[in-house]
């Protein structure tokens, strides 16, 4: 590995997308409306929307 040019930005480029999709997420959480979040928990637990086997 230490023979490849260029491969130290590698690391650099994942740290960077890992740091930003986790900011963004963390804000996305911090942001969204508490209904939104009600709706979307209670999902599994709605049955009108399956069908019995």
């Amino acid at each position: 590995m230490e023979s490849i040019t260029g491969i130290e930005i590698y690391p650099i480029i994942s740290l960077l997308i890992f740091f930003i999709f986790f900011a963004v997420l963390f804000w996305w959480v911090f942001t969204a409306k508490k209904d939104y979040i009600k709706t979307v928990s209670n999902l599994p637990l709605d049955n009108q929307n399956q069908t019995e086997l």
